[in-house]
C-alpha cells in the first residue's frame, strides 16, 4: 500500500498561493480565457464577479438554482426549485465524427442543467451567422438539435438569429439557454464533497477533445474515436433515483461534467470549493488505446481533454457501488467506476497515485490545450 501523501514545507506555501484570489490583471484576453482551466477562472473570478456580483452568482456552478414562490408555496408546501444556465458554441469544425455543433449544444445545456439535479425542460438558441454559410450545412444542424432535444425530452422554444458579413464570424456560432425544474430536496455544489466520499466517473475520458484534434487534421491517424456528446439527464435521474432508495438522495454531494479543462480542472474546482483533497489513482481512470495513443504524440494528458458526454460525481461511501451498478445499466453510464477519494489533507489539492506507486499533483489546466473544443 503507498504511503500517506505528506506535503513538504515548499508545496504548503505553493499550495497557500493557489488559494489566495489574486486582482485580474492581464490587459488583453488570450485563447487562455476560454480554455476552462487557471487564466479562465482568473477571469471570471476577477473581471466578471467584480462587476457583477450577487449571491447566485458568487457560487460560480455552472449554473443557477433558485426558488419561486409560486403565491408563498407549492403544492408540496415548498417553493419551486429552478435551475437556469446558459453556453456559447463556436467549436471548429462545426461537423466531426460522433456529432456537430448543434447537437452539441443541446446537449451541453441540458447537461449543465442536469448537473444541478434538474429535470430539463426549455432551451433558447441564438445563432450567429456568417454571410455565405451553405443552407444545407444549417439544415443538418437543425436536425441535429433536434433529435438531440427529442432523446433528452426537451424542447427549443424560442430564439434569435444574426447574420453578420462574411469574415465576421466563423460559419456559425451557437447559444443555448435552459431551464429545469428541481423536484427532489437535493442540494448539489462543488463545496459539498466530504471527507470519505468516493470519486465516480462515468466512463472514458478524452473522447471528445481526441476526435476534434483529429477532425482538424492536427494528427494524421485513422481511428474510429468518436465525440462522447450525449444528453446525461436521464442517467442523473437514475442515480438520484437509487440513491433515494439505497438511502437519501442528498447523498450524492456533487455532480459536474467535464467539459473544457477536462476530469482535471473540474476536480481541482471541487477541491478548491470545499477544501478538501482529492486523491485519484492512475490505474482506474478509464481512457482508450486511441486516446491514449493521440494524447502521447501531441505530449498531451488525458485528464485535460475535453469531454462532453461524461460525469464527475462526489458521493457518500454509502451508496457509491450500488451507484455503479445502477449506472452501468444506461447506456451512458456502462463504463461507470469509482477513481478516487475525498480526503482532508492537504486542502485544495487534487493527488494522483501513479501506477509505479508514487504520488503526483494533478494542478489545474494552464494555457490552452485546445482552442474552440466546443
Amino acid at each position: 500500500m503507498a504511503e500517506e501523501f505528506t506535503p513538504s514545507p515548499l508545496f504548503q506555501r505553493v499550495e497557500r498561493a493557489r488559494r489566495r484570489k489574486h486582482k485580474f490583471k492581464d490587459e488583453q484576453i488570450t485563447l487562455a480565457h476560454g480554455s476552462g482551466g487557471r487564466a479562465m477562472h482568473e477571469l471570471i473570478e476577477g473581471l466578471f464577479l467584480e462587476y457583477l456580483r450577487n449571491p447566485l452568482l458568487e457560487k460560480l456552478e455552472d449554473q443557477a438554482v433558485f426558488e419561486i414562490p409560486n403565491n408563498g408555496q407549492s403544492i408540496n408546501g415548498a417553493p419551486t426549485r429552478l435551475a437556469y444556465t446558459t453556453d456559447s458554441y463556436v467549436v471548429d469544425p462545426i461537423f466531426f465524427p460522433g456529432g456537430n455543433i448543434g447537437g452539441l449544444a443541446v446537449h451541453g445545456t441540458v447537461n449543465d442543467l442536469a448537473m444541478s439535479g434538474a429535470r430539463p425542460l426549455y432551451l433558447s438558441a441564438g445563432f450567429i451567422l456568417e454571410e455565405g454559410f451553405a443552407i444545407a450545412d444549417l439544415k443538418r444542424i437543425l436536425e441535429s438539435m433536434r433529435a438531440a432535444a427529442a432523446e433528452a425530452g426537451v424542447s427549443v422554444v424560442t430564439g434569435d438569429t444574426k447574420v453578420v458579413q462574411k469574415g465576421s464570424a466563423d460559419k456559425v456560432f451557437i447559444n443555448t439557454s435552459g431551464i429545469g425544474i428541481i423536484e427532489t430536496s437535493i442540494q448539489l455544489s462543488a463545496s459539498r464533497a466530504r471527507v470519505g466520499d468516493k470519486v465516480i466517473l462515468s466512463g472514458s475520458i478524452g473522447d471528445h477533445g481526441t476526435t476534434i484534434m483529429i477532425a482538424r487534421g492536427e494528427l494524421e491517424l485513422e481511428t474510429e474515436i468518436d465525440s462522447d456528446s450525449a444528453p446525461l439527464n436521464h442517467l442523473v435521474q437514475e442515480m438520484l433515483d437509487e440513491a433515494a432508495r439505497v438511502a437519501d438522495v442528498n447523498a450524492i454531494h456533487c455532480l459536474r461534467d467535464p467539459t473544457r479543462g477536462g476530469v482535471a480542472t473540474t476536480l481541482n474546482e471541487i477541491a478548491l470549493s470545499s477544501e478538501v483533497c482529492i486523491e485519484i489513482y492512475e490505474d482506474r481512470i478509464p481512457v482508450r488505446e486511441e486516446v491514449k495513443g493521440a494524447c502521447e504524440i501531441l505530449g498531451l494528458d488525458p485528464l485535460y481533454v475535453a469531454n462532453e458526454g461524461k460525469l464527475v460525481a462526489i458521493v457518500s461511501p454509502d451508496i457509491s457501488e450500488q451507484l455503479i451498478v445502477r449506472m452501468k445499466q444506461n447506456v451512458y453510464g456502462h463504463d461507470a467506476c469509482i477513481i478516487g477519494e475525498v480526503k482532508a489533507e492537504p486542502q485544495g489539492i487534487v493527488a494522483m497515485r501513479t501506477g509505479f506507486g508514487g504520488t503526483r499533483i494533478v494542478d489545474m489546466l494552464v494555457g490552452e490545450q485546445l482552442p474552440r473544443i466546443c
